[in-house]
């Protein structure tokens, strides 16, 4: 069994009489461990999908099952606890907190958690020295670069060891250079850490990336590039959402 399945999801939207749909009975199955990006002009529902698999929207029809858990039948306080244990967010903005340092908006995720305050140490210096940033663990958002910026977002997304990583166009805002640097530090983190990774992008060679690549073209799913992928086999972790 996949561990993201997509099954007929639809979502629809109301813009005066006019009906749009980014979404038309896609299905999508995604293996633990596998790297899948997503294109499709503005507009196409590119990130309508990146929110119903971070839970963040829900579908109009169909189901979204992650880890054997179906989050569209979850009532909104479960979803927040299972998005917290399972769920890593990395925006395209960063979206860092300006007044905390790098460490605590690292630390962050880990406040929703039943953790010791030793056990939120430990963790985030292992995501600062993952993504090359111990040295940055006490400056503010204002005294790193954006490139430094975007790794302390991706810290902050793998800090409490999630199965689903989502990237809504993690390298849009980001000079070329910067850009071919964060997304090697992604595939790095999904092969090291078998990191299940969804990203969204515009960029045709940051796509090419992933092990798969999908298009969203009137609402439908389709395959542009990428071929058979083989998951890592790992240790079977507790799949209650709480």
């Amino acid at each position: 069994m996949a561990l993201i399945e997509l099954k007929n999801v639809s979502k629809q939207y109301h813009k005066g009489n006019e009906i749009i749909t980014p979404l038309d009975a896609v299905s999508l199955d995604i293996e633990e461990g596998e790297f899948v990006s997503l294109m499709g002009t503005s507009g196409t529902g590119k990130s309508t999908l990146l929110n119903l698999v971070a839970s963040i929207d829900r579908p109009d029809s169909g189901s979204i099952i992650i880890d054997g858990i179906n989050i569209t039948r979850l009532s909104r306080t479960k979803l927040a606890r299972w998005r917290a244990a399972y769920l890593g967010f990395i925006f395209q903005t960063h979206n860092l907190v300006p007044v905390l340092t790098a460490y605590e908006n690292i630390e962050l995720p880990l406040m929703l958690l039943p953790m010791s305050r030793k056990e939120r140490r430990k963790r985030v210096e292992i995501a600062l020295g993952t993504v090359d940033l111990v040295d940055r663990a006490d400056h503010y958002p204002r005294q790193m670069s954006g490139g430094q910026e975007q790794r302390v977002g991706i810290a902050r997304a793998i800090v409490a060891h999630p199965k689903v990583v989502v990237a809504d166009e993690p390298t849009g805002d980001l000079d070329a250079d910067t850009s071919d640097q964060i997304l090697d530090l992604l595939k790095r983190l999904n092969e090291q850490l078998n990191v299940t990774l969804l990203m969204v992008t515009h960029d045709t060679e940051a796509a090419q990336v992933a092990h798969k690549q999908f298009r969203l073209d009137h609402g439908k799913l389709v395959q542009t590039g990428g071929e058979s992928f083989r998951p890592t086999v790992v240790s079977e972790r507790n799949k209650s959402a709480g």
